[in-house]
């Protein structure tokens, strides 16, 4: 009998586990706050350099016939520099005879638009010019910080429980959160938010683990998907706290605060019972267990709860005789290692244009908080898109229609005309849609491709080209100030061609699921009748058959997948694997 049999007796998701659950969702809205808060934090508004004869309270507008005396055109853009002025003295005289000076100085000050943004840390520390990739620094920064937080808070919530180890990313989160506002200078308010990237994982890694191993196989996939949803909505009211609050330092604040709300949760969550049974405290698990059975009005037999620790002990001394896989083992295989390259190809593409996308709201055109709203917005459809049509279409069919939608989307803005903003943000959105989709199904199309002695290996793997593709995406966004629709294009082309690479995958619906590496290099290299053999056509999620010390933790997002057990229902086992967490770490 495994955990999940016991919360058939708990009443799959009852009272107590759907109050738990929503207060567990909530801190996801929280940690979207602080990775899109870059988005506003870093806004590079429009600057132009502050000429000698202007004063420090100089505004941004200037008559068209001065800037044809005081800037070179920059032979890159077209336009106006940004970055040098012309060499002349500035005087009444030199205004009056037309002429534009020949030398050419470079700028020391600049003066900027205020109109969009009173402040951010681009005005404050004059990352402009030579200095613009100090701002693609610190989101990419951040993105380590996520990378490092998973590894680091997956591993200790394993060591010393799931409650602990939420609470002190919860606590680290508001503090460094309140001392990135108050930071002096870059260095400090980069390393200060690399924190808060550590500690997004922490949080809404543990609280998702925490949340999924209580809910029952059943509805898992709903409850999974509707928690990613609460992190679309924390997507959304980034722009609120950004609509009513302009200056960066104090909106800063303001998304860390709420942070202080969830430290009351330390009354009411419990800790994990399946993480109490497998490091030996069946007797804290077994209250836990009557605790939540009364709550729900019902009770589980006694015989039930000691197979449940016979079992568990008899799983761990399993796991312990295991032989621990390594990552070398896909790579000796040329059909498991051609697999691998183009699943660990398909991660970086898509947090890269996930992030990617997310991030360059502003460089869109037209109003960048509507962008920024409509962009969160997108990924609410895309979620139920995958609800209605994971289980249908197929895995294979909808992350290679997604991607080559996305790309085909991108790459038409190339088309369109600058004066048209409005349709270059509406295929943007579109593409965000399709990459969404594609990004939730490749956690669970890539667990279903690899071998079960393998997967978790090669999961950890996969998470990490896509952590690489979200270090990255603040780079490819910064070529968006050299020419406007560079991101977009690049975004768009890595998504067709992984889309295209993406049909030279098998399809794992209604499949058996490969077990030995045997199985994996063997999969896909004939065609397989769908539905064909025994096992299961999918891997459950958090909480599923295998135990705790099966749970992998990825760096973004916040997947949570264990081992397998045999089952006759492949469809809803499958099912139970849709991506649910970061983000997009993704999430």
């Amino acid at each position: 009998m495994g955990y999940d049999d016991i919360l058939q007796h708990l009443g799959g998701f009852g009272r107590y586990q759907r109050r738990i659950y929503v207060l567990l969702c909530l801190p996801a809205i929280s940690c979207a706050f602080h990775k899109l808060a870059g988005v506003f934090l870093l806004a590079a508004p429009d600057y132009r350099c502050r000429l000698p004869y202007e004063l420090d309270n100089a505004t941004y507008p200037m008559p068209d016939e001065r800037l044809t005396l005081a800037y070179p055109i920059d032979t890159l853009t077209g336009k106006f520099s940004t970055c040098n002025y012309l060499d002349a003295n500035f005087t009444d005289d030199y205004w009056a005879g037309g002429t534009p000076a020949a030398g050419v100085r470079p700028c020391n000050h600049w003066v900027y638009d205020r109109t969009k943004f009173e402040s951010s840390t681009v005005t404050d520390w004059d990352m402009v010019c030579d200095r613009n990739w100090l701002r693609a620094s610190a989101d990419s920064l951040f993105m380590v910080g996520v990378m490092l937080g998973s590894i680091g808070f997956g591993y200790l919530s394993d060591k010393y429980g799931r409650k602990p180890i939420f609470f002190a990313s919860l606590v680290l989160q508001v503090i460094f959160g309140v001392l990135a506002g108050i930071a002096p200078e870059f260095l400090t308010y980069t390393l200060a938010r690399m924190v808060v990237g550590a500690t997004t994982s922490g949080v809404f890694l543990v609280a998702y683990v925490i949340a999924m191993e209580m809910v029952g196989p059943s509805d898992r996939l709903y409850a999974g998907v509707v928690c990613m949803m609460f992190f679309s909505v924390g997507y959304m009211l980034t722009a609120a706290f950004a609509y009513f609050i302009h200056g960066w330092r104090m909106l800063q604040i303001a998304l860390t605060l709420p942070g202080v709300l969830f430290l009351c949760y330390w009354l009411f969550i419990p800790e994990s019972a399946r993480w109490l049974l497998s490091n030996g405290r069946p007797t804290e698990a077994i209250t836990l267990i009557e605790k939540i059975a009364k709550c729900n009005k019902l009770t589980v037999p006694q015989e039930a709860l000691d197979k449940l620790v016979e079992e568990d002990k008899a799983q761990q001394q399993e796991d312990t005789n295991e032989p621990k896989p390594s990552l070398l083992d896909i790579f000796k295989h040329p059909n498991l290692r051609r697999k691998a390259m183009l699943i660990f190809f398909d991660w970086f593409v898509n947090s890269l244009t996930y992030y990617g996308l997310s991030w360059n709201t502003n460089n869109l055109g037209g109003n960048p908080l509507l962008n920024f709203v409509i962009s969160g917005a997108v990924e609410i459809p895309a979620y139920s898109f995958l609800l209605v049509t994971l289980n249908r279409w197929g895995r294979r069919t909808i992350l290679c229609g997604c991607m080559i939608f996305a790309g085909m989307m991108l790459l038409t803005t190339m088309a369109v005309p600058a004066s048209q903003q409005w349709l270059i943000v509406v295929l943007a959105m579109l593409g965000k849609m399709a990459i969404t989709s594609s990004y939730g199904t490749v956690y669970v199309f890539s667990a279903e491709q690899f071998p079960t002695v393998i997967r978790n290996v090669a999961l950890g793997a996969s998470s990490t080209s896509a952590r690489v593709g979200g270090i990255l995406a603040p780079y490819f966004n910064l070529l968006g100030d050299y020419w406007q629709p560079l991101p977009l294009l690049i975004f768009g082309a890595l998504a067709f061609v992984g889309g295209v690479l993406s049909l030279l995958l098998p399809e794992t619906h209604n499949q058996k699921l490969p077990e030995t590496i045997a199985d994996g290099e063997n999969f896909g290299k004939h065609k397989t009748v769908p539905g064909s053999g025994t096992g299961t056509s999918g891997i459950m999620v958090a909480g599923g058959g295998g135990g705790d010390r099966d749970v992998e933790r990825t760096a973004e997002e916040l997947q949570v997948l264990s081992k397998p057990e045999p089952a006759t229902d492949g469809e809803e086992m499958a099912s139970d694997t849709l991506k649910a967490g970061e983000d997009k770490n993704k999430y």
